[in-house]
């Protein structure tokens, strides 16, 4: 597209999903008029999903908030912004002096991770309120990986990444790549990626409890019963550790608890699990035997085995198997990034922390603090439990935990009872129509970006800096903004007075912005001139001058480079998941066969690609097409409970009822139903028209708050038993839903 004075491109990396796949934009004056992938990004390669597009109508959304809104006894009034964080910030404070530091808790949600302001600042509010009451979407998600990786390699972000582009056997467990394009694994085109491993001969292995869209392409899919992943693990194991000898590897040395863990499988033999996981005792050995034969393997699991009872084993057991078979920290096995702007082993101010585990525990339930946060599945409980410590007030940045935590309706009553809520959010949705005040940010493409955390999660090793498009307006704030004005708020009230320390900081940190954190931090990285002084090293200056991105090569060993463990070695068998396979044993005893417990079913989740979570059906285009809120069911169990396909069903759960349509197919297994993920968008007095629309129903108001993975805190939402019926009246076609 030639530029004339009306026209130009702008080239991006999409922040709405974990892929970053590079952008080529096009406008005419202020006009978005076209997106496309950017052919010349050497990451993506022009490839792009449905969700970029999504880009322009968030941007253009009418329903966004523009500016504070206060909620009044008659509905919402415009508030300015020195009035709305001068409000937000003697509330919180009042609270806190009234009922303790802990009184306020914080929830941070998904969008946070895709915000380079929020990742640099967001930590300065959490810590400026004192609070243990701290709560995120990790807990709902990935917290699993996280602790594991704190376990073995001494850092919760030190965490293996499939080398997708050189391995010949991907073993994907509990995951579906084509609708998340990764998860915990960044890898745009992610289609073209796992067909090039069938074109080079290797092969793609899915187990599931469903037929994804990434089983439907795969070499074989195998269904497994929610739940019992870590069996089959420990069953792979037991054939690598006990039937054959693991393979040796330049990490033979570093190695702590080998044998424990060779004992531990020897006690799962693939005809011991068979019978609980629904997986053949031949298929799994199978199994075993080409993932030892294979010179470059790598296993993979995501969702469905972090957020079920037993996450963490899950987690744990894969690297296990990934590190036995000589597939860890090497090509084409699992590996680890070496991201310029390093979290993990770079300078100590841009470093996350390495994590922590039960330094504090729940009030009510005495689950423990994971990497200094607190699992969502007891957030409503420490709201509603009278005593000492009961949460108050609560500020949200940009999470909608009403709709991606267990419970949603007893959350839903305890948000009504809270003294204050703030919350940092663009939208009027089911969690913020609960807030006092609601203070928007501007939109993703009115500020800068670069994916701090994705780049550690990434098959390759890039980095890429997005300008912003737009300039915000005159009332316009990024997030970052917001959150600094408001902590400044916080910490002079708690002095009494103004702090002339505290004004300069905040002044301080205001001028640098994130990008200036961003252009430290790329300096001094691995790629940068601390490193490399004899030549221009990495800086933001540089990622500018290249607007498609920066290529720094595959993933390389270096693993013991990078290990933070305070022996400097690799623990295979720590204590905490060593112990808890006991909580296993007794759950899968030996001999005994799982039946469904009074005709109940396992309810699981999905995912479809336009989809992230509940924060896209706002926009048409994404959730347009056929109704994605049905209940698939296996024929036999539609057969069996009277369920046609197309009409209502209603299904309950300890926790909740909800009625929706049934789609009967054999791309579940028997006994298993299958609900999306992220909708129930009929609340009442919420601000989006589109999602409203296509309303749906919540899984989530049948995920149960008390079932967690007890190592981690983690929701177990995998496996929910639930019980499906005809709805009253046979034969009526269900509510519309999206």
């Amino acid at each position: 597209m030639s530029a004339t004075a009306t026209s130009r491109v702008h080239f991006r990396t999409c922040n709405l999903c974990e892929a970053m796949c590079g952008l080529r934009i096009e406008l005419e004056g202020e006009k978005i008029t076209a997106i496309r992938g950017d052919d010349e990004d050497p990451f993506s390669r022009g490839h792009v999903c449905p969700k970029a597009l999504a880009l322009k109508d968030l941007h253009e959304d009418p329903d966004r908030l523009r500016h504070p809104m206060r909620r009044t006894a008659t509905g919402w009034e415009r508030v300015s912004w020195d009035d709305a964080l001068d409000e937000a910030a003697k509330r919180i404070h009042a609270v806190q002096k009234e009922h303790g530091r802990d009184a306020v808790a914080s929830y941070l949600g998904n969008p946070n991770v895709h915000n380079l302001g929020n990742m640099v600042f967001g930590p300065e509010l959490v810590r400026a309120l004192r609070s243990r009451n701290r709560f995120s979407a990790t807990s709902v998600d990935q917290l699993p990986h996280q602790l594991v990786s704190y376990f073995m390699f001494g850092h919760q972000l030190l965490t293996p990444i499939p080398d997708l582009d050189r391995t010949q056997y991907l073993l994907v467990m509990g995951a579906n790549p084509l609708a998340s394009n990764g998860s915990l694994m960044t890898a745009p085109d992610i289609r073209a990626r796992l067909r090039a491993i069938q074109q080079r001969d290797g092969k793609l292995i899915v187990v599931d409890p469903r037929r994804t869209e990434s089983a439907a392409i795969a070499d074989s899919h195998i269904f497994i019963r929610p739940g019992t992943d870590a069996l089959a693990l420990l069953a792979l194991l037991h054939v690598v550790l006990v039937e054959n000898t693991p393979r040796a590897s330049h990490l033979a040395a570093h190695l702590e608890g080998l044998e424990a863990v060779r004992e531990l499988a020897r006690d799962f033999p693939p005809e011991r699990v068979a019978p609980h996981t629904g997986v053949p005792a031949e298929t799994l050995r199978g199994i075993a035997r080409d993932f030892l034969s294979t010179e470059q393997a790598v296993c993979y699991g995501r969702m469905g085995l972090s957020t079920q009872p037993f996450g963490s084993l899950c987690q744990w057991l894969i690297n296990v198997l990934n590190t036995v078979t000589g597939n860890l920290d090497r090509q084409g096995g699992a590996m680890f990034t070496q991201p310029a702007f390093d979290v993990v082993g770079g300078p100590k101010p841009m470093a996350l922390g390495r994590g922590s585990y039960g330094r504090w525990k729940s009030r009510v339930r005495g689950l423990p603090e994971v990497g200094g946060e607190l699992p969502a599945a007891v957030l409503a409980e420490e709201m509603l439990t009278p005593g000492e410590g009961r949460i108050r007030a609560l500020v949200t940045m940009a999470g909608n935990p009403v709709l991606s935590t267990p419970n949603g309706p007893q959350l839903e009553r305890a948000l009504e009872g809270l003294d204050f809520m703030v919350s940092l959010d663009p939208y009027l949705n089911e969690t913020t129509r609960h807030a006092n005040l609601i203070l928007p940010p501007v939109s993703p493409l009115e500020r800068g970006h670069y994916d701090v955390a994705f780049h550690v999660l990434s098959v390759r090793n890039t980095a890429k800096y997005s300008p912003p498009l737009f300039q915000p307006g005159p009332e316009g704030r990024q997030d970052w903004q917001v959150v600094l004005a408001l902590q400044h708020r916080l910490e002079n009230l708690r002095r009494g007075r103004p702090s002339l320390r505290q004004t300069l900081k905040y002044q301080a940190l205001t001028r640098m912005g994130p990008e200036r954190v961003l252009d430290i931090g790329l300096r001094m990285g691995p790629y940068g001139a601390r490193f490399h002084p004899l030549r221009d090293g990495l800086s933001l200056a540089k990622l500018r001058a290249s607007p498609h991105g920066v290529d720094l090569g595959p993933l390389q060993p270096c693993l013991l480079g990078r290990l933070q463990t305070k022996d400097r070695r690799i623990q295979l068998a720590p204590a905490p998941l060593m112990a808890d396979v006991r909580r296993l044993r007794e759950t899968f005893p030996e001999g005994a066969a799982c039946e469904p417990r009074d005709g109940e079913l396992l309810l699981i989740g999905r995912r479809h690609l336009r989809d992230n979570n509940s924060w896209m059906h706002n926009v048409a285009g994404l959730v347009k097409g056929k109704p994605r809120c049905t209940l698939m069911v296996h024929p036999e169990d539609a057969s069996r409970l009277g369920l046609v396909d197309g009409v209502a069903a209603v299904v309950t759960s300890r926790v909740g009822e909800v009625t929706v349509p049934v789609a009967v197919t054999d791309d579940v297994m028997r006994g298993v139903v299958s609900l999306p993920h992220g909708y129930g968008h009929r609340r009442q007095g919420t601000g989006q028209r589109i999602a409203a629309e296509h309303a749906g129903i919540s899984q989530n108001d049948l995920t149960d708050d008390r079932a967690v993975d007890l190592l981690s805190g983690n929701a177990a939402f995998n496996g929910t038993p639930v019980k499906v019926k005809p709805a009253e009246a046979p034969g009526a076609p269900a509510t519309p839903a999206a």
